[in-house]
């Protein structure tokens, strides 16, 4: 796709979100239930049921998924996807990419170890390495407008809420 098959695709979306901003409040939903036995809850993807628990560090087996491998995947492809569309409206070609994002957490905050310890991924770093002839000021572009305007990542910082009810 070229940043003018890209621009016709969205201006109709823009014009309609200027003309009726409410039409913009876009819902997501996620599904899971504890259909499966021990500490686990199966998630339902679009390419079907993930069966999540326990990560080693905090008592699995390591046969599960693991949340937070989950939600680093879902910053991976959020922000890929966000750079190539930026990348394609900035007429920036991109041969091949590869992009990592890695973080940490502290299983003594998570397990209730220490109260001092922060429960939660840390240090999370994304890297897109790019086959492209851009310039170094073009990619520093690239990345500020990925990060910008990345879902996910900009989500990172706001806490949900939780309610927990009775069925």
């Amino acid at each position: 796709m070229d940043a003018s098959t890209l621009r016709a695709i969205q201006a109709p979306l823009k014009q309609k979100y200027r003309d009726d901003p409410s039409t913009a409040a876009t819902p997501l939903r996620a599904l899971g239930s504890f259909e499966s036995p021990g500490v686990s809850c199966v998630v339902d993807t679009w390419a079907g049921p993930v069966r999540a628990g326990l990560h080693p560090a905090t008592g699995g087996d390591g046969s599960e998924a693991c949340s937070a491998d989950m939600l680093l995947q879902a910053l991976l492809a959020c922000a890929g996807v966000t750079m190539r569309s930026v990348a394609t409206a900035m007429n920036v070609e991109i041969r091949g990419a590869r992009l990592t994002v890695e973080g940490s957490f502290d299983a003594r905050g998570t397990l209730g170890v220490s109260r001092e310890v922060p429960v939660g991924v840390q240090d999370v770093r994304l890297r897109a390495e790019l086959d492209t002839d851009a310039d170094d000021a073009t990619l520093a572009k690239l990345g500020e407008l990925t990060e910008r305007y990345c879902v996910v990542a900009q989500s990172l910082g706001a806490q949900p809420s939780f309610e927990v009810t009775r069925s």
